[in-house]
């Protein structure tokens, strides 16, 4: 199989934007996955009610998609996009509208095919310090880190049942997801990175929050025991800037499980390139 592209925590910087598609048009990958955190914050367009976000989704993302698709044709690749913690809700209608487009396909909380694999697409989150919770739910249980704001506290970009959410978490979207599915050939497309691992540890050494130090790993526990019993062939993940810079590793193997982050605290765009059939031999460039 043709090399796939992975990246993820965009946040709207046209920099990195431009240097995708740059690197999309010349190397015509078979597949892009896109690990959410694409748009601008999503904090921005909550409290100064801007179109900002609305016109960059129009601007760049449909302009830019829109121009390898007429220039690569029949090369043009599969997409597989999920959104992220900082990209909003109110904005997923437009998503869906590039999906009817043709641009890539949206696959939060859903399964896809991609020549002999399965692809599963996961955008949640566990509780942050944040205040948009669009994309964050309870983990394995009712708790909440010290110095993070409960999900059912946080603003909505759309309306919510907050008595509903207080009894939803990961773990139970995960078993759903997956069901009782066979995953040695599958491909799950995460925003959160698995708990306790080379690519979740967050610059909190040393802080405390009334006197409790601060756990510096901040990944989901649900998806790391996801991935200790049920064996997906390849994890990609972001959502933690700054773990690679930390622990020096963008990826890990945990078990039969390749996992992989393509999250980056730099200006650079990180692109990692890999070949579903031989994750191991993955490789990221900071462009």
């Amino acid at each position: 199989m043709n090399t796939c592209f992975f990246v993820s925590d965009l946040h709207g910087s046209h920099s990195r934007y431009q240097k995708l598609f740059s690197a999309i048009e010349k190397e015509k990958p078979k597949a892009v996955f896109w690990g959410g955190d694409l748009l601008p914050s999503g904090l921005f367009a909550l409290t100064s009610k801007s179109k900002t976000t609305g016109d960059f989704i129009n601007d760049v993302l449909f302009s830019g998609f829109s121009s390898l698709k007429k220039t690569l044709k029949n090369n043009y690749p599969r997409v597989f996009l999920i959104l992220g913690n900082d990209d909003g809700k109110g904005d997923e209608d437009d998503i869906k509208k590039g999906e009817q487009l043709g641009y890539w396909e949206y696959i939060h909380n859903k399964k896809v095919t991609f020549s002999d694999f399965d692809v599963y697409g996961y955008s949640y989150v566990p509780p942050t310090p944040f205040i948009i919770k669009d994309w964050e739910r309870y983990d394995v249980s009712r708790y909440t880190d010290p110095g993070c704001l409960p999900p059912e506290e946080g603003a909505y970009f759309k309306k919510v049942d907050r008595k509903k959410i207080i009894h939803q978490t990961i773990q139970k979207d995960l078993k759903l997801l997956a069901g009782d599915n066979k995953l040695e050939r599958s491909i799950f497309l995460f925003h959160s990175p698995p708990y306790k691992t080379k690519l979740d540890r967050a610059a909190l050494d040393g802080r405390k929050i009334d006197h409790v130090p601060l756990d510096v790993h901040v990944g989901s526990i649900a998806i790391s025991r996801f991935i200790a019993e049920r064996h997906p062939m390849i994890t990609l993940h972001g959502h933690i800037h700054e773990s690679a810079r930390i622990t020096g590793h963008w990826y890990e193997q945990i078990g039969n499980t390749t996992a992989i982050s393509a999250a980056h605290d730099g200006n650079e765009l990180a692109l990692v390139r890999f070949n579903p059939d031989d994750p191991k031999s993955s490789e990221r460039e900071l462009i």
